[in-house]
């Protein structure tokens, strides 16, 4: 897949040889899996994913903020009603930011199959210091968590980890943490390759853009599990990456919001 840099009103720069001219989100590259990256709080991106999503015509709709468990109470009644749809899902309580800027992501593909990923914050918590083949449901191995990281990898998801939290975590937790984040990714991996073999696809994976990297993330992983099928992985940022680990960049402008490490000084 050829790599792309998009401006925040969707124009082309190209990045790599070959680019294809007029690429958006309303004109994307046919894949069985599509995973659509975030900044959680940002307005822009959730408009671009909801424009992705009609283009894709998803028969099923992955979700990083849902548990199993939360996916298996939307119903096609509920689709419709955004006040009802936010009530069972409990989203007010979740931690996930506004649900006026996810609900028309579950609008923009009514008939698609809801399936959910998210690891919860207790079920986080115990999952530190175990083997994390043993913690992910089904076979851990098939996602490479029976192996450990390549060390440059380890070093480097440390510091992104350690960037993350304002630089204010002890050293000897960063480790847990990378491993937090593997099991997250194997989570979206395995949900996005069950939604396909459920529905025969295509799939939606809506995401942080963290999870979504082709290198190391969950596009990785499911690549890994199931080589034959056709992913393609699109990135959201505030700032152009100093990499390209997605098959698509997208760049807008950031959303104002409070200093986030405020509360860790």
């Amino acid at each position: 897949m050829n790599k792309y840099i998009l401006a925040a009103g969707l124009l082309v720069a190209p990045v790599m040889a070959h680019p294809s001219s007029g690429q958006d989100l309303r004109d994307l590259p046919q894949a069985e899996i599509v995973f659509l990256g975030e900044v959680h709080d940002n307005p822009l991106h959730h408009e671009n994913q909801s424009e992705g999503i009609k283009a894709v015509r998803p028969a099923a709709l992955v979700f990083e903020m849902l548990t199993s468990a939360q996916a298996a109470r939307v119903t096609p009644d509920l689709r419709t009603d955004q006040a009802a749809l936010q009530a069972v899902l409990d989203w007010d309580t979740s931690g996930w930011p506004d649900f006026d800027m996810y609900y028309p992501l579950f609008a923009a593909a009514p008939q698609a199959a809801i399936f959910g990923a998210a690891l919860p914050r207790d079920a986080a918590r115990a999952a530190m210091g175990q083997p994390l083949e043993h913690v992910l449901a089904g076979d851990g191995a098939r996602f490479g968590l029976d192996r450990p990281l390549p060390q440059d990898q380890q070093i480097a998801r440390e510091a992104l980890q350690a960037r993350a939290h304002c630089d204010a975590l002890p050293e000897s937790l960063l480790p847990a943490m990378v491993d937090i984040q593997r099991l997250r990714d194997a989570m979206l991996a395995a949900a996005a390759l069950d939604a396909y073999r459920a529905t025969g696809g295509p799939v939606v994976v809506i995401a942080g853009t963290g999870h979504t990297r082709t290198d190391w993330g969950a596009p990785a992983l499911l690549a890994q599990a199931a080589p034959e099928l056709d992913i393609l992985s699109i990135g959201q940022f505030e700032t152009a990456p100093d990499a390209l680990s997605h098959d698509i960049h997208i760049v807008t402008a950031p959303h104002p919001r409070p200093d986030p490490c405020a509360a860790f000084q």
